[in-house]
């Protein structure tokens, strides 16, 4: 008989959603969920923290955005004009990915130092490298989630 281990996702309805400051949308810990795919190895505290921290930096970095937005009479983000998806502001979907890829990135990188990786002939470097990609590909979602949600372009080029 052998073991083999489950992640037991929280149930629906227990996790509340993470109230954000009021001009920002608050974010949805099982849509979140749902969205990047997370299963239970995610605990519920672990992400509600890694949502907070992404709130707090997303929220700091788009601050003199967001003081602008507020400067032309935008009470909230999703006053400000915005192409609609889904009955969705685009603006709000921007942020949302900011969020979920500052999310990924943080948890892939928590689990970059677990004990469960494989060894022997060379497979532990080849999977900190894969993981390593990951965690620069979400970073750089996040990125380009800040610049399309500031109508910035997404690429800064400057001749040496």
């Amino acid at each position: 008989m052998s073991f083999i281990a489950t992640a037991n996702p929280p149930i629906a309805g227990q996790e509340p959603i993470i109230e954000n400051d009021g001009w920002w949308p608050d974010i949805a810990r099982e849509q979140l969920r749902r969205d990047i795919r997370l299963d239970g190895t995610v605990t519920p505290e672990r992400l509600h923290l890694a949502i907070e921290a992404a709130m707090w930096e997303v929220n700091a970095e788009l601050q003199p955005w967001q003081d602008s937005q507020i400067a032309a009479g935008y009470p909230v983000l999703e006053a400000v004009p915005s192409r609609q998806l889904g009955g969705d502001s685009i603006k709000a979907r921007q942020y949302r990915r900011a969020i979920y890829s500052h999310v990924q990135a943080q948890l892939a990188e928590t689990y970059r130092d677990m004990d469960t990786l494989p060894a022997g002939m060379g497979k532990e470097q080849r999977v900190l490298s894969a993981l390593a990609l990951r965690v620069e590909g979400f970073q750089q979602q996040l990125r380009w989630a800040l610049a399309d949600l500031q109508d910035k372009p997404r690429t800064i080029v400057e001749l040496l």
